[in-house]
């Protein structure tokens, strides 16, 4: 039977919806936080103890787990702990993890070095093919290696 707007109804699952686990997305995945202020839980629920709190929004994190509506993220130091899913975002960010990093003005070492990032600088990754990413930090787009950050798996594309 047709729903208002003439799109079919759906049938029902055959499994219970009681067993929600989560979003179906990939796990791992990367994600960044949402907020400035972001409380980590040591559990999936607001019944749980607050760990710890984020302060750094677009601070790149990796979803290892899920439970319903719960996330369970890991940052770039490999702190974990449980965040709610409005918490997040799914835009991608990195950030410098151990070393200082060239940015280049093209995907190419032998390029002009546009700046210099240093450990702990966050940025936002535009597009990923192959060892390089685009990347724009503080109002500069530039390209850098994927070596040299973190917040992207090693071959995945990013469009």
């Amino acid at each position: 039977m047709p729903q208002a707007g003439g799109k079919p109804a759906l049938a029902a699952p055959d499994k219970p919806t009681a067993q929600r686990k989560g979003s179906g997305l990939p796990i791992p995945r990367f994600a960044s936080l949402r907020s400035d202020e972001v409380n980590v839980r040591t559990g999936p629920g607001s019944r749980y103890p607050i760990d710890w709190m984020f302060k750094r929004k677009a601070m790149p994190v990796e979803i290892v787990a899920e439970y319903e509506n719960w996330r369970k993220i890991r940052d770039w130091q490999g702190a974990s702990g449980w965040v709610h899913q409005s918490l997040l975002s799914g835009k991608r960010s990195f950030i410098i993890s151990a070393k200082t990093t060239s940015l280049y003005k093209t995907p190419a070492s032998s390029a002009e070095v546009v700046a210099k990032l240093e450990p702990e600088v966050l940025g936002e990754i535009r597009s990923c093919a192959g060892d390089w990413c685009r990347v724009k930090v503080s109002g500069v787009s530039g390209w850098i290696e994927r070596s040299g950050m973190w917040g992207v798996y090693k071959s995945e594309p990013i469009n």
